[in-house]
């Protein structure tokens, strides 16, 4: 509850906190308001905010427009559920997981290639195992725009992350950063408001307990139909319920694979069902005769 005083001086407004009863009375007989509250009120419907303070501004019912820019993720359903509907721009994003190596590439393949293609160079830091070219080439991504940045210690990737922050020399950075503590995501992401491109952060899964200053955080899994389950964890909007699954089939395998491979869930479905009715498989089929 607000009372609007003008300055004897300056003319200014400034806020004070009154009585309820004041407000009241305020409400129920607007005439016994004072003329600086009525003025003040009356030029507030004129009043617009800057572009980008408006768009700063948002509900918690909803998601957030971001005031940077996005690059789209290439799944249709997972832009829909990111603030701006894509991967920010200028901002930490930190992908959790319980395996690293194991979705980066699959999940940031679409997004990197929309990079690569205006002709930006990709960062890599500090990656757990080493980044296999014929398989970027084969996601599309150009070794000659790929820049791996080896990094043995927690301080090396931490260090050489945030030089490549702050030069702005990439189109996107992907470092892993497992033993990154709070402190160390604040500076991070103070220092990814002068960057360009998106900032990914590979972190493990446990690292979800712990605080972060990312606005964006996602825990990434992978299912028995090579689709990629994502929970998002943290963005500027509503809580996240659920999975989303997004189909997703390794480089190089997507031609070679028959249908039946490509739902292996289905076959397990199939064994389990015919376990359950006491019929022989195949492979017991061949034992019987052999037996016989």
């Amino acid at each position: 509850m607000f009372r609007l005083d003008s300055s004897p001086t300056s003319g200014t407004l400034y806020a004070h906190t009154v009585a309820m009863d004041n407000l009241s009375l305020w409400t129920l007989h607007p005439s016994a308001a004072p003329p600086q509250v009525v003025a003040a009120l009356a030029d507030t419907a004129s009043l617009r905010l800057p572009p980008q303070v408006e768009a700063a501004v948002w509900k918690a019912d909803s998601l957030g427009t971001p005031v940077t820019d996005v690059i789209k993720t290439g799944w249709a359903e997972l832009d829909a559920e990111l603030p701006g509907g894509g991967w920010p721009c200028r901002s930490i994003t930190e992908v959790l997981q319980p395996q690293p190596s194991v979705v980066e590439w699959r999940l940031l393949g679409p997004a990197l290639r929309t990079i690569v293609a205006a002709g930006q160079t990709i960062a890599v830091v500090g990656p757990p195992k080493r980044p296999h070219l014929p398989g970027l080439r084969h996601a599309g991504l150009d070794d000659h725009q790929f820049v791996w940045v080896r990094a043995e210690t927690p301080a090396e990737r931490l260090w050489a992350t945030e030089q490549l922050i702050k030069s702005n020399a990439c189109g996107a950075l992907l470092a892993w950063l497992p033993q990154a503590r709070p402190e160390q995501l604040r500076r991070l992401q103070a220092c990814a408001t002068g960057c360009d491109g998106p900032v990914m952060l590979f972190r493990p899964d446990a690292a979800r307990h712990e605080a972060s200053a990312a606005p964006l955080r996602v825990v990434a899994g992978f299912g028995l139909d090579w689709e990629l389950e994502l929970n998002i964890l943290k963005r500027k909007g509503p809580k996240h319920e659920g999975l989303l699954c997004l189909p997703s089939i390794p480089g190089g395998l997507e031609s070679v694979l028959t249908p039946r491979l490509r739902a292996p869930s289905q076959l397990i479905a199939n064994r389990e069902r015919a376990d359950v009715l006491g019929s022989a498989t195949p492979r017991q089929a061949v034992r019987r005769r052999v037996h016989a």
